[in-house]
């Protein structure tokens, strides 16, 4: 087959050419023209055909490689290496840590949209340097990309974005960009919004559960200043809004130390996971009463919580990845407040 005669480079079009390379093949593959294993023009051939640069024929080649969709064998040229999930949504999931709610969020994603969908999974760990390699290594590359943006600062503060994660995101199609768990102020108009609103969640959540917190006599939150994997500094601004309204004795503690100090009538919120285990420990060690001598809320439900009977203040991480996904299939546009949940259970 001579590629030559069925993939057209429209000079008019506002469609950058490196893109019209990328679909043509791939629309190409989808209508049988393409099949595995056959050869295609060299990038040198392809520019030299349609007198194009070689740098936007590089372009689109390493897109189509990205995605899988061909291979390049070193002294022998470029194949089509992929033919079954051309014609599926092609999906980059972008997860700022590996956290087993977060998974929760992708997990009921990729269920919502199974069969119907391609999706790479890449995680960033809240580095800025990272989250923009891997935005510029898949830029151009896929039909959605989904992104949880949460960034940390050089003294390991929270921060939604950077100036430069803004500039970057901005030039995704904004019919291609799904924005969940945080929010980006600068960025309003994206395709699909699933976010949480951290400090009003908080404290709404708290007041749901006041006749249990009212008899506690401090409440003691531990919310750590800084961190590899930093939190939203609002989930403290709404914990103090809680408390001061409601007129509750309360602490602000960075961490919970091995040998922090215990008093019956004390109410703890943990946020880290480590000090959840390290109070629960210390909590038994020292024999009082989970839920009656001393309370624990924790911030953020999962499977162990629920199996422990911790309370927990939490965003339904379900819901999260089932409504994106379910946007998607129905193709709808939206900016959705994920549901944010008071679970009473044994600790209070």
């Amino acid at each position: 087959m001579n590629i030559f005669n069925f993939i057209k480079i429209d000079e008019d079009s506002r469609v950058p050419k490196y893109k019209q390379i990328v679909d043509g093949i791939i629309n190409n593959i989808s209508a049988g023209n393409l099949k595995m294993d056959d050869k295609i023009p060299s990038i040198n051939l392809f520019s030299e055909e349609y007198l194009l640069s070689r740098d936007t024929v590089e372009k689109a080649y390493n897109i189509l490689k990205e995605r899988k969709v061909i291979i390049s064998i070193r002294g022998k040229g470029s194949y089509i290496a992929r033919t079954k999930l051309i014609s599926k949504v092609n999906i980059v999931f972008l997860i700022n840590k590996l956290s087993s709610y977060k998974l929760q969020i992708y997990n009921s994603f990729v269920n919502g949209i199974i069969g119907k969908s391609h999706i790479d999974l890449h995680i960033y760990h809240c580095d800025e340097e990272l989250f923009l390699n891997l935005l510029e290594k898949n830029i151009g590359a896929y039909d959605y990309y989904v992104i949880m943006p949460h960034f940390k600062t050089d003294k390991l503060k929270h921060i939604s974005a950077t100036l430069n994660v803004v500039k970057a995101i901005k030039r995704i199609p904004r019919n291609r960009l799904i924005i969940m768990d945080n929010t980006i102020s600068e960025i309003k108009d994206a395709f699909i919004e699933i976010y949480q609103d951290f400090e009003n969640d908080i404290y709404r959540a708290l007041q749901k559960g006041l006749k249990k917190i009212s008899k506690y006599n401090k409440l003691i939150i531990a919310y750590p200043e800084s961190s590899v994997y930093p939190y939203p500094k609002r989930i403290l601004h709404g914990f103090r809004k809680f408390c001061v309204e409601n007129a509750l004795d309360f602490e602000v503690l960075e961490e919970l130390y091995e040998d922090i100090i215990l008093r019956k009538g004390d109410l703890f919120i943990t946020i880290s996971e480590s000090d959840l285990v390290n109070l629960v420990n210390q909590i038994r060690n020292q024999e009082f009463i989970l839920g009656d001598d001393i309370g624990v809320i924790s911030y953020n439900d999962t499977p162990l919580k629920q199996l422990l009977g911790i309370t927990c203040i939490s965003t339904d991480f379900k819901a999260m990845g089932e409504t994106a996904a379910q946007m998607i299939m129905n193709k709808e546009k939206g900016r959705i407040k994920n549901p944010f949940n008071f679970i009473d259970r044994n600790s209070i």
